[in-house]
């Protein structure tokens, strides 16, 4: 039995070539390029993080480094799991799209250090024309309509909200105290602007009701929203 994992291992070996180690960084890199610059024509317009941008290159190196030295060592391999079985990531991610980077720059990595440059050449182009297309399709951002005013005014507040808005206008939060109240309802960015083509705004009808302290309009995009 210890012969035969001896031999295991030993057959598992991976004799690497310089040619080889650095075919393998360079096809990671030049396709790490291509998912820079994806990430940066998907990000227009949106919080756009430059260090992240330039982590996902790094990472797509790394892990191809790490996947040509392990190649088909059952002994590397192991270790290797458990040094990162002990190792904690904690990276904000902002943007749900984040996540499938760094999983586009792993698999990269890890078709480079195993020599699949085909898969990972027509995978990351199939991606890459994927978050062309979608890659700008953004969540409607949403208006939240913050209102004050005395208590004894609670029922023309909302009144005046039904009539602009309906029942599309979703109450998030109602605070009072014994003499005012707050309201801050939440409004889909479209649902708004078509009150924009009234005579008379939101604001100013609201004002007309004695004891407003103040009407706040802000827009909550999804950067912030999370």
């Amino acid at each position: 039995m210890k012969n035969a994992i001896l031999e295991i291992f030993e057959q598992s070996s991976n004799n690497l070539t310089l040619e080889q180690v650095l075919l393998n960084i360079t096809v990671a890199l030049v396709i790490s390029l291509g998912i820079y610059l994806s990430y940066y024509i998907s990000h227009l317009g949106t919080i756009y993080n430059k260090k992240f941008n330039v982590s996902l290159i790094m990472l797509t190196i790394l892990t191809a480094m790490v996947m040509t030295v392990i190649g088909n060592n059952v002994a590397l391999s192991l270790g290797m799991v458990g040094a990162l079985s002990i190792v904690r990531f904690r990276t904000a991610i902002k943007d749900s799209r984040d996540t499938a980077y760094i999983f586009w720059t792993i698999i990269v990595g890890i078709c480079c250090g195993a020599t699949d440059y085909i898969v990972a050449g027509i995978g990351s182009a199939v991606v890459f024309l994927i978050m062309l297309l979608f890659g700008l399709v953004k969540s409607d951002n949403r208006i939240l309509l913050v209102i004050r005013g005395s208590r004894n005014n609670d029922l023309k507040i909302e009144g005046v909200v039904f009539e602009y808005y309906q029942h599309k206008a979703n109450l998030k939060v109602k605070n009072t105290s014994p003499n005012s109240v707050e309201y801050i309802y939440e409004l889909p960015k479209r649902v708004y602007n078509k009150q924009l083509s009234r005579s008379e705004s939101i604001t100013d009808a609201l004002y007309k009701i004695k004891a407003v302290e103040y009407v706040n309009i802000v827009v909550q995009n999804e950067e912030i929203s999370g």
